[in-house]
């Protein structure tokens, strides 16, 4: 039995990774969409545009059952305070990012890896092995070596960014408590609300028409933020913060890739490098934590 029990918790933790992986791919995506927008119009208006669409297939999904169960939740209240957090996170994050370039915007961001290891020890009192610890290292060094983000100095962006990395960092801890209390689906529904709620009078105060690629945009990243949540909230349920926080760093190879692709940033060799190191850090986790449930 013993044996058994060992073998479904390491089949909860790598599915976990898997689905936290799948999760930063889909933000990544919906982060470039939502980087085309800004420069058209508020992010107010793409995070009330996002939150309707999420609730609407939340509806269609769940139905009034869904609501009903929702309505009773224990998490009502907490899942507040976690989406002010990363309502306010978003709104740092994306606001930067109509001055910065996409691989930039995301070098910067990656300190919230690092914050949330420590704030997993101290607020969740997990144990963080040494090998976690040089993932994380391991990884943010290969951001740092890829994007080289000491020319970008101390400008308000770059400052958005931080401040973004540090409220998405205390978001994610947060969500850790919620995500084993209560289903995915309710999760969703709250946290879409409450960005509805908080977003609502500012985005419709200035307010911008969109046009036929902006209302698609606006679509596709509902779509892929409502899937990419789901996703994250499953992943946490499976696997401690601590284990997870590395994983984020495969977001940057997405946002080279994507970057590459839409706006035509050719990587330098020193992104090669930066790469290197990031994979070796998820592959360390992955490996560590293998090797760890095996003794």
């Amino acid at each position: 039995m013993a044996d058994v029990a060992i073998l479904e918790t390491r089949e909860r933790v790598f599915a976990g990774i898997l689905l936290t992986g799948a999760a930063y791919l889909l933000f990544s995506t919906q982060d470039a969409s939502i980087k085309l927008l800004v420069t058209g119009m508020t992010v107010w208006q793409i995070m009330f545009f996002r939150s309707i669409t999420i609730l609407g297939a939340c509806a269609a999904i769940g139905g009034r059952q869904l609501f009903a169960d929702t309505v009773r939740s224990p998490i009502v209240r907490p899942m507040l305070v976690r989406s002010a957090f990363t309502l306010a996170a978003w709104l740092c994050y994306y606001n930067a990012a109509r001055s910065l370039q996409f691989a930039e915007l995301t070098t910067v961001y990656y300190a919230a890896p690092i914050i949330v290891t420590v704030f997993s020890v101290f607020l969740l009192g997990e144990k963080v092995p040494m090998s976690r610890w040089l993932a994380v290292l391991m990884g943010f060094a290969g951001v740092f070596v890829a994007c080289d983000p000491t020319h970008l100095g101390l400008s308000v962006p770059v400052l958005l960014v931080l401040a973004a990395a540090l409220l998405w960092a205390i978001a994610i801890v947060l969500l850790r408590k919620t995500a084993l209390a209560e289903r995915s689906m309710i999760q969703l529904l709250l946290n879409n609300f409450y960005f509805l709620l908080f977003s609502a009078v500012p985005a419709l105060s200035w307010w911008h028409t969109p046009d036929l690629a902006q209302l698609l945009l606006l679509a596709s990243v509902g779509a892929l933020g409502g899937l990419a949540q789901y996703l994250l909230f499953e992943g946490m349920k499976r696997t401690p913060a601590s284990i997870l926080a590395p994983l984020e760093y495969s977001s940057l190879l997405w946002a080279f890739a994507l970057g590459f692709a839409i706006w035509g940033d050719v990587p330098r060799r020193e992104v090669f490098l930066g790469a290197a190191l990031i994979i070796a850090a998820g592959l360390l986790i992955v490996g560590g934590e293998h090797l760890r449930k095996r003794l």
